[in-house]
């Protein structure tokens, strides 16, 4: 599996989403399995390019390659510009945007909203390619099906993005109008992969082993995206990759293991964030880890009040040395992404990219 020049290790990708795939979480899911990982999205408007926000967004120091950074805009020469100053900061694959569904992005017109205006989209991908060329720095494009059911155009735009020089394209089996809710579908991805040449991604709904089996062979795609079901699992890409050499599933990890990846990924996180926000932002990843967990609702509420880097860390310590008396390897549980409200607005605001 290649993007541009870059040999990946296999095609199992981490995908972008705002407000979790931080360094720090990217570091995890590589370590554990993943072949690929997109950061979250950075904004091209310049204004907020010294924020702290996008400051943390465009910090690769010590990142795995290769490095690949998501931008999100909806002007064509402030798209190149925002390619370029990523490239100058360690980028090594830009990635367009046009899957985001939130509202506070649609409503700018960034992200999904582009594929309403196709001849937009187009300047975008043609400004960003010819921006990353002298680099030698490929582009590759995230979209949906489409922006509607009535709508669903990811075959045209997909078309139009290889013509224009696009490396690699991935497709969210949903459209904008679906947001997250139901069911995403293959049949349009499937589609896009018999229209171009180059790589296509999956994405959407991959969960277990045997549903990244069955998209890979139904949809005839170069590699799949996983987001929500590594939120709390970053394993999972270690247990599909087991599955589709073996045929069989690996048994779960030891919760000691577990308890001291997570314990890592908190000493990575902290020093990304520093203590006040970064107490604050680990606890959506300490939540997710526990949450089906024997007792996990009742250590998130207690882990709400936790003010501490060394505060939370004691307890996630406390927590796995407990669950470890009984029970040596992690508990099967349900995993399966609760899409409530609160889930929905959580990433309504994470998506404002700057």
């Amino acid at each position: 599996m290649f993007i541009g020049p870059h040999e990946l290790p296999n095609r199992l990708f981490v995908a972008p989403m705002a407000g979790v795939t931080d360094r720090p979480f990217r570091q995890l899911c590589k370590q554990l399995g993943a072949g690929y990982a997109v950061s979250e999205m950075v904004t091209s408007r310049k204004d907020l390019w010294n924020s702290l926000k996008t400051s943390r967004r465009a910090n690769h120091e010590g990142e795995t390659a290769p490095i690949a950074v998501q931008i999100a805009g909806t002007d064509a020469a402030m798209m190149a510009e925002a390619a370029a100053y990523n490239i100058d900061r360690g980028a090594q694959i830009i990635d367009i945007n046009m899957g985001c569904p939130a509202k506070k992005v649609c409503n700018k017109w960034a992200g999904s909203a582009l594929m309403q205006d196709e001849p937009l989209a187009l300047d975008i991908v043609q400004a960003v390619v010819a921006a990353c060329a002298p680099h030698n720095v490929p582009v590759t494009l995230k979209m949906r099906t489409g922006w509607s059911q009535q709508h669903k155009n990811a075959v045209r735009i997909a078309r139009a993005a290889e013509s224009a020089g696009v490396a690699m394209l991935t497709v969210h089996g949903r459209t904008r109008e679906q947001g997250y809710k139901g069911q995403a579908e293959y049949d349009t991805i499937a589609a896009v992969k018999a229209a171009v040449k180059v790589p296509v991604v999956a994405n959407g709904d991959i969960t277990s082993p045997e549903k990244a089996q069955t998209v890979l062979a139904y949809t005839g795609v170069d590699a799949i995206m996983i987001g929500r079901a590594a939120q709390g699992r970053p394993w999972i890409f270690g247990d599909i990759a087991h599955y589709l050499a073996t045929g069989q599933h690996r048994a779960p990890p030891l919760t000691q293991q577990v308890k001291q990846w997570l314990l890592d990924h908190l000493d990575d996180h902290y020093s990304l964030y520093g203590e006040f926000a970064g107490v604050r932002t680990a606890r959506k990843h300490i939540g997710w880890a526990v949450r089906a967990l024997p007792g996990g609702e009742d250590f998130r509420a207690h882990m709400n009040t936790l003010e501490t880097c060394a505060s939370q860390v004691q307890a996630v310590a406390d927590f796995f040395e407990a669950l470890s008396v009984d029970h040596d390897r992690l508990p099967l549980v349900d995993t399966a992404w609760d899409d409530d409200e609160a889930a929905q607005d959580a990433r309504e605001a994470a998506c404002t990219a700057n």
